[in-house]
């Protein structure tokens, strides 16, 4: 990265030049000599600027995903939003979450290894306290989870893996599986202290609730698909064209598909005591006349008129008339 001097300290220089305090000719040694760039081996850059743009993409609709999932469940105000994507050594992140927390490890074949939804004890306590009728309130001391709040958070949250599902359809078709859920990050190993993850940060408000939602991905995991997290294939893949085959395909699909085919001979509105006074014998006049076709409906709509009748000892209907498109069915 290229050092921009703020011009108070250009003038310093060309004044520190001519009164001798500098020398031109040391300034050029300076710069003919080899630069040393300290590189830490701990946090190793396996992720490009291309790649977390990618991953920022995708998990920004991840977010939108989420927030209408978690909206509709605890019937309240949900924003989510990604604040950051980076990458870093995965015992950097253990250390940065607090010592009680919401650890969701899941898979997501077909990429192998595991992966963690990390969520803030003030946001997960908020829709505990949501779903079992509060007001949403994370409590003031937290507390280990008892076994039906367990089943609850594992049960909310294993279907919010449903939305990452979604992001990640333009990329890979993904189908993520919750294994476990735990609370001490310290009972949890997914891969080794130095190994690159990349962290993606969701601020996340609950009513007045605030918190964050970190997904961690290490780079093992995302390794076998890295080339699809390029700029290029991202676009590539947003353009694809369907092919012949799989046109006719899904024309062979539909024209199989069964719908609802229903023949009226008319109806009629009777008030609750008539219903109630209806015997053997009874006649119920329809809305149509005697001469009149019959409405022939596939699903709701009205596409033919026809006459009824019988075929091989069977009742049957013939069509007599082709509906047009946006005629509406009349009463006579």
């Amino acid at each position: 990265m290229v050092d921009v001097l703020s011009q108070n300290e250009i003038d310093a220089l060309l004044a520190a030049l001519s009164s001798g305090e500098m020398d031109a000719e040391e300034l050029k040694k300076e710069e003919t000599q080899k630069k040393i760039r300290s590189y830490d081996f701990k946090r190793a850059v396996r992720f490009s600027k291309d790649h977390i743009r990618s991953l920022t993409r995708i998990h920004e609709n991840f977010a939108r995903y989420l927030t209408t999932y978690f909206s509709a469940q605890l019937r309240t105000f949900v924003q989510i939003s990604v604040v950051q994507v980076e990458q870093l050594p995965y015992d950097e992140f253990i250390r940065s979450i607090p010592k009680m927390t919401i650890l969701n490890i899941f898979e997501a074949e077909p990429l192998k290894g595991r992966m963690v939804m990390e969520v803030h004890p003030n946001v997960a306590y908020a829709m505990l306290d949501r779903l079992l009728g509060g007001m949403g309130n994370a409590p003031s001391k937290i507390t280990s989870l008892t076994e039906i709040e367990t089943t609850i958070m594992e049960r909310i949250f294993g279907r919010a893996f449903e939305s990452l599902q979604e992001a990640w359809k333009t990329v890979l078709d993904i189908t993520p599986r919750m294994e476990a859920m735990e609370t001490n990050p310290q009972f949890m190993q997914i891969v080794s202290p130095n190994e690159t993850i990349a962290l993606i940060s969701l601020s996340t408000k609950i009513g007045d609730t605030t918190g964050m939602i970190n997904l961690c991905i290490p780079h093992v995991v995302l390794e076998p698909i890295m080339s699809r997290l390029s700029a290029h294939q991202w676009f590539v893949s947003q353009k694809k064209i369907s092919e012949p085959v799989e046109v006719e395909s899904l024309k062979q699909h539909v024209r199989h598909a069964k719908l609802k085919v229903v023949a009226e001979l008319g109806n009629s509105k009777l008030s609750i005591s008539e219903f109630l006074g209806l015997s053997v014998g009874d006649v119920i006049s329809l809305n149509k006349p005697v001469n009149s076709g019959l409405s022939i409906k596939v699903g709701d709509k009205l596409k033919f008129i026809g006459s009824p009748g019988t075929l091989k000892d069977r009742i049957a209907v013939q069509i007599d008339e082709i509906v047009s498109e946006g005629v509406e069915e009349r009463d006579e």
